[in-house]
């Protein structure tokens, strides 16, 4: 044990003569080293603390404007405008100081008074700046000269190497739409989902809402919204997210793959260490604020809050509703094996564990022989089932003694790592390899992750990784971001020798990892099997397909002048009513971070056009060309819809928050409940590739990862996720459930790439249709040189 190694460093025997001590040089050396490792992690954390707080100023620009006030004591103009001989007139104990000592800490309290004006008013200024977003609804590639003064008013204002949350005080907040408009694009957005009778009573009902609750209930909003940084995010996580108490494996938590077709090492020990050490190395930029805010077009930053609760994370369950408990400084992980659970330290002598003392770590447990305790086998099936029975079996039998200490070590980890004994990953030769791994992700075998943990780190004999992930503290890309940076670290700068072990000299001088141990008794034991049968049900209802589309991918859908994001969407219309007959309720996710503490908005892609388009596909007698043109309309269409989203005008959050005020105000509103009672059947999210761009995929295209994916949202509908990974190549995440008589994610996927083809056809039609003009003219022209 840890413990027991640590402790013979400090050994004691008492004689007659007195005490006499030993002390073992190694032990204090790592005492020595932890502490200075600790200082000095504070004053890094501490300077860029600074750093962050005063952007976009910097603290050295306080001594140009305190040298600035001192020399003016010297001329006979006065810049201050008689405040600082005010300031020297009005100082406590001026009395016991001369006159030269009052003026100098006068002009320097002068200063630094003006220099914290400026900070405000630069950041204010910023957010004055970043408020203004008519550039995200301007045509790509054709930039106004208007966004081009502003952009370049954005690059002067944000000053130079910001941190990571140096922009979060000028970020602007999330403005809360005009009620008016807000039911506007809703009625607009069911219109072509509800026949003429349906949709009378939905804008009978939302006439009713407006002239009578809405203004009530929207003056509380705004009011939120100038009180809180943010007037949705906090109420989603809660109400979204933490207040649910069906099983959220599946239902809530999402997964992220490996690399595609890339396997670093086939040594399942060696890669998780270099992986592991990779987050760790992620962490320590993370806690000190080093890495660089993500910014559109280079130059709008985003929000960065979410990121903080990567690690040392958990979701603690309640009666009523959860809780997300996040610690700082956790100094080790826990992993499961085989139905152990091991503690592993992660620093030693006041460093990180290389790669290959992790490595060595990792082996230890691999070849660990001990049996599971009664009990442990299956205890983590207890995250994977209802949250009630879990908070009333955590209350009962994990709050005293051993069982405490060993929930306490996993809920206060840096994060969780299974060392799966089942090989998964992309396989060619495997027609449903990708099935099986997304499953494996998705839920295990239900007891085998820790799935109210930040994420689970996942590692297979293999050496293929992944991650399942808990979605109430944080969206996609932010584990996403996380994970880009792991991947190339992992490949790129640690590496492995030849025989595909971590680099390094191994040290075998570490403590053993140590068994958590548990005293789980009978009642338990069966509260345990009552959640895995709960669990295993959800899970073997999944019915998963991965899809890789290599026909064509973004470098083509660019060339046909459209955004990559509205081709696809409209593809899955297409293939939604070719699979379903009707047309869906449909989710795409969009984020919100231009703002403070953004998370999601909703963009309901079924609009009119697109069902007018997919009613044009289907229609032999249309032409290529009116579905070509209807194509363009339902894309520009789309294109607006996603930037009202992410600018705030989105309409599904407006709708939630002011249903949330009603519920608050114990006022019932038909419009509103009717409205969050809608099922979304076709629920979609584009996974973001490349926010780093640590990796260039031209010169490395085997290096790209195959994207991630969620559970169906509807019982009778599918997810989609999918993933636009470089020029020629689109990953598409399938789900669906075996129990519904109407869906088959299988065949799904076949609709998707038909329909994609489907549509590139028509503007394969329209360039064949150009090249025969062209031709034509090249003709005409010949014709008349030679008459």
């Amino acid at each position: 044990m840890a413990e027991a190694h640590q402790a013979v460093g400090f050994q004691f025997t008492v004689r007659p003569d007195g005490l006499d001590l030993k002390l073992s040089k190694e032990v204090i050396k790592n005492i020595y080293l932890s502490g200075v490792t600790a200082w000095k992690k504070r004053a890094i954390q501490f300077k860029n603390g600074v750093l962050a707080g005063v952007y976009p100023a910097s603290p050295s620009s306080w001594l140009i404007v305190v040298i600035a006030m001192m020399s003016s004591l010297y001329i006979p103009f006065d810049p201050s405008l008689g405040m600082i001989d005010a300031l020297k007139e009005n100082l406590p104990h001026r009395h016991c100081m001369s006159v030269q000592t009052r003026a100098v800490l006068s002009a320097i309290l002068f200063a630094t008074g003006l220099w914290l004006f400026l900070i405000y008013l630069l950041r204010y200024t910023l957010k004055a700046l970043l408020s203004y977003h008519g550039w995200i609804f301007e045509s790509h590639g054709r930039m106004s000269k208007c966004t081009k003064m502003w952009l370049s008013l954005v690059k002067m204002f944000s000053g130079r190497r910001p941190l990571l949350y140096s922009f979060q005080a000028s970020l602007p907040r999330l403005p809360v739409p005009s009620v008016d408009d807000t039911i506007h694009r809703y009625l607009e957005s069911v219109r072509s989902l509800l026949d003429s009778e349906q949709y009378n009573q939905m804008e009978t009902l939302a006439n009713d809402f407006k002239d009578s609750l809405a203004a009530q209930l929207q003056r509380y909003l705004i009011l939120k919204s100038w009180w809180g940084t943010n007037y949705v995010s906090d109420w989603w996580e809660e109400y979204i997210y933490l207040r649910g108490r069906s099983p959220i494996m599946v239902n809530s938590n999402f997964y992220i793959m490996d690399l595609l077709y890339v396997n670093p090492t086939h040594r399942q020990a060696a890669r998780a260490g270099n992986v592991v050490h990779a987050m760790l190395q992620y962490r320590r930029k993370l806690e000190r604020g080093e890495h660089a805010p993500l910014r559109a077009l280079g130059t709008v930053p985003m929000c960065s809050t979410q990121m903080e609760r990567i690690f040392n994370t958990t979701r603690i369950p309640g009666i009523e509703t959860d809780i997300v408990q996040h610690l700082t400084d956790r100094k080790h992980l826990v992993v499961y094996h085989k139905g152990r659970f091991f503690q592993v330290w992660l620093y030693t002598g006041g460093r990180h564990l290389l790669p290959s003392e992790l490595e060595t770590q990792f082996l230890r447990i691999l070849n660990d022989t001990s049996e599971p305790l009664p009990g442990e086998l299956k205890l983590a099936a207890l995250t994977a089932g209802n949250r009630v029975p879990w908070a009333r079996a955590r209350n009962k039998y994990f709050s005293q003694g051993g069982n405490k200490a060993s929930l306490d070590a996993i809920e206060s980890a840096a994060f969780f790592l299974t060392l799966d004994d089942e090989a998964q990953g992309y396989d060619p030769t495997k027609t449903k390899s990708l099935d099986s791994y997304a499953k494996s992700l998705l839920h295990g075998k239900c007891y085998d992750r820790w799935f109210d943990k930040s994420f689970t780190l996942i590692s297979y004999p293999n050496g293929k990784m992944g991650i399942n992930a808990e979605h109430s503290w944080a969206d996609a890309p932010i584990v996403g971001h996380m994970w880009e940076y792991v991947l190339a670290t992992d490949c790129f700068h640690l590496g492995y020798t030849e025989e595909g072990h971590c680099k390094g000299d191994v040290n075998k001088g570490l403590p053993n990892p140590t068994r958590l141990q548990w005293q789980i008794p009978k009642e338990c034991q069966d509260a345990i099997e009552t959640s895995y049968l709960s669990a295993k049900q959800i899970a073997d209802d999944v019915d998963f397909h991965g899809y890789l589309f290599t026909e064509f991918g973004k470098g083509l859908i660019k060339k046909c002048r459209c955004s990559p994001d509205a081709f696809i969407q409209l593809a899955l219309q297409l293939a939604q009513f070719r699979d379903q007959r009707v047309f869906c309720l449909t989710y795409e996710s969009s984020m919100t971070r231009m703002f403070r503490d953004g998370r999601t908005e909703t963009v309901r892609s079924c609009t009119s056009e697109a069902v007018a388009f997919v009613r044009a596909m289907e229609d032999a007698g249309a032409t290529n060309a009116q579905r070509l043109a209807l194509f363009r309309k339902a894309a520009d269409k789309h294109q607006n819809m996603y930037r009202l989203a992410m600018t705030g005008s989105g309409i599904d959050r407006h709708l939630f928050c002011l249903y949330i005020v009603s519920k608050y105000l114990g006022i019932d509103s038909p419009f509103l409940t009717k409205v969050l009672s809608e099922p979304w059947k076709l629920s979609t999210s584009q996974t973001p590739q490349q926010q780093l761009n640590l990796v260039d995929i031209n010169k490395f295209p085997k290096y790209v990862g195959a994207g991630g994916g969620f559970g169906p949202v509807a019982d009778d509908g599918y997810g989609v996720s999918y993933i636009i990974v470089g020029e020629n190549l689109i990953t598409f995440h399938i789900s669906s459930k075996f129990s519904s008589p109407d869906t088959d994610s299988f065949r799904f996927g076949q609709h998707i790439g038909k329909a994609m083809l489907d549509i590139q056809a028509l503007f394969k039609s329209e360039n064949d249709k150009k090249m025969v003009e062209q031709a034509k003219q090249i003709q005409m022209e010949n014709g008349k040189k030679h008459k």
